[in-house]
């Protein structure tokens, strides 16, 4: 890390982790603190990624469109969220998804633009769903 808060904060988040996460037997202390402080590590380049790519955009608008800083902090935490319910998700899954959701392009579209049958855009965007009410409504009961 080029940043001593940046630093800190990721060894904060791996605690929290450990705490979270810990089994109460552990047969590898080193490598599950290695697995999980990677997993922060990954999180945290993923969040500056689409930081960066979303900075990137705003910057190409002109100024009065631009959001006020606390408007920048709710996209860019939505923007988290979704990367993370898309996760799972299989890459053509995902961009069906993101292609009907974010672009407003109809199922026909998306399906000319993936190359793929009406069909399997039609299943893909189910399987979206489905594993988005997953994470949103399941995940979050348990």
């Amino acid at each position: 890390m080029h940043c001593v808060q940046d630093a800190s904060d990721l060894a904060q988040d791996t605690y929290m982790r450990l705490l979270r996460q810990c089994p109460e037997e552990l047969q590898e202390p080193r490598a599950f603190l290695a697995t999980v402080a990677r997993s922060v590590l990954i999180d945290h380049c993923r969040r500056m990624s689409l930081e960066r790519a979303y900075l990137e955009t705003l910057a190409q608008m002109p100024e009065p469109v631009c959001p006020s800083p606390e408007e920048r902090a709710i996209v860019l935490q939505a923007l988290e969220q979704i990367d993370r319910m898309l996760d799972g998700l299989g890459a053509r899954a995902r961009s069906a998804f993101l292609l009907a959701q974010l672009d407003g392009l109809t199922y026909k579209e998306v399906a000319a633009r993936l190359g793929v049958s009406l069909s399997s855009v039609e299943k893909y965007m189910a399987a979206a769903f489905a594993h988005c009410y997953r994470i949103v409504y399941l995940d979050a009961a348990a």
